[in-house]
């Protein structure tokens, strides 16, 4: 609960003029939820387990305490560096979530130059003069500087007489509070929703500007965005995130303290995929075998019907394909190629989402109701016919 005699600071109203000269960080920050979180002392970021989003988690007294929007703003970008480098969602030391690592990732973030000289004082930097981390060079990584650290630091409620050493952005409450609450399909989706969106800021920052961000960074964030992507766990985060929730009937348990109360209905999560597979020939049978193959393992998340296409679609044709089927791929239709047909069958029966296995070689077609993701061989992936809108992707299936 805040304190009335205390001003507070209401992120989401000032987020525009914070970030006016930073249009990387503005267009990311678009994409990142922000929620007061009183309790915790400054700041930090986690991921909701409702959404599977980032959420930028803030205590308005503590914006409202610092002296000036430089060093607010060096407090966002803090927090959105912890996001864009996976601190809170990446590969952890053998020790877990800890303070020691918290002071490692931030010792990481703080050493960058756009960062160095803005910060509020009593933040964590290394090579700073007079701090207990004069010893520690700047621009090393967090797993550097967590091997640097002794067995211990940051540990415990603190150290009496030690508040010099104090990390100002506190200690990031939130970060490991839900992490053993999440799945791994939670967290796969918050990464893969984050890479999104980093790429999104990017082609923002590209037209508009980096703002701070440095050469050196700009080129580690874009190496970031251009590793190979495993099309098989992008399948899966495509169909996770198309699920919808079924209410379907069910069985339960009577409750004793209320027998009369009907037992009623409990939620089933489903999706309905829409499979569209080109028929001009250019999607090879290794191409459909390989994908079949792997909605073996995906099919107690959603029910698959394939749709076969040329420039129509013939509903006599359409099929809900069952987990183990194997079928020849044989051409079941020939002609040229038109995407708008099957999209429009999509919209009419209401699928969730609809992967479309093809060549690319057509015009843009209309919008999906439902999401909408393109499935080719590499040469094709990367020299589209059409650029698709911005919530799709185009993955290549490697055979």
């Amino acid at each position: 609960m805040t304190n009335p005699a205390i001003p507070t600071f209401d992120l989401n109203q000032h987020m525009a003029r914070l970030l006016l000269d930073e249009p990387f960080f503005a267009s990311l920050s678009r994409r990142i939820d922000k929620r007061i979180k009183p309790d915790i002392p400054t700041a930090g970021v986690w991921i909701s387990e409702q959404t599977g989003n980032f959420e930028l988690l803030y205590n308005p007294e503590f914006f409202a305490s610092l002296a000036t929007d430089t060093e607010r703003l060096a407090i966002l970008k803090h927090e959105f560096y912890h996001i864009i480098f996976l601190h809170v969602t990446g590969r952890l030391p053998e020790g877990g979530m800890s303070k020691k690592w918290n002071y490692a990732t931030d010792l990481a973030i703080n050493g960058l130059p756009d960062m160095v000289n803005a910060l509020p004082k009593g933040c964590l930097i290394p090579a700073e003069k007079g701090s207990m981390f004069e010893s520690f060079p700047a621009g090393l990584s967090a797993d550097q500087y967590y091997a640097m650290l002794p067995d211990g630091e940051g540990e415990g409620e603190g150290q009496d007489g030690q508040e010099g050493d104090g990390d100002k952005q506190g200690s990031h409450d939130g970060w490991g509070e839900n992490d053993s609450n999440l799945s791994d399909a939670v967290k796969d989706i918050a990464k893969e929703r984050l890479k999104n969106n980093i790429r999104e800021a990017a082609k923002d920052a590209t037209k508009k500007g980096w703002g701070s961000v440095g050469s050196d960074m700009r080129q580690e964030i874009m190496d970031r965005l251009s590793t190979s992507v495993d099309w098989r766990k992008t399948l899966r985060y495509f169909i996770k995130t198309s699920t919808r929730s079924n209410k379907v009937s069910s069985i339960k348990r009577i409750n004793r303290r209320y027998p009369r109360v009907h037992a009623g209905r409990k939620v089933k999560r489903t999706a309905r995929i829409a499979v569209a597979i080109d028929q001009s020939g250019s999607v090879s049978d290794q191409m459909l075998a390989a994908f079949f193959n792997e909605l073996d393992g995906l099919a107690q998340l959603a029910e698959f019907t394939v749709v076969p296409f040329d420039t129509e679609v013939d509903e006599s044709l359409v099929y809900v394909w069952k987990k183990g089927q194997r079928r020849k791929w044989e051409r079941v239709k020939c002609g040229g190629t038109d995407f708008n047909p099957p999209t429009e069958y999509v919209n009419k029966n209401q699928f969730d989402g609809m992967i479309v296995l093809t060549d690319m070689e057509a015009s843009k077609p209309i919008a999906c109701k439902g999401q909408r993701m393109w499935m080719t061989t590499k040469y094709y992936a990367d020299r589209p016919y059409f650029k698709p809108s911005s919530t799709e992707r185009i993955i290549a299936i490697d055979v």
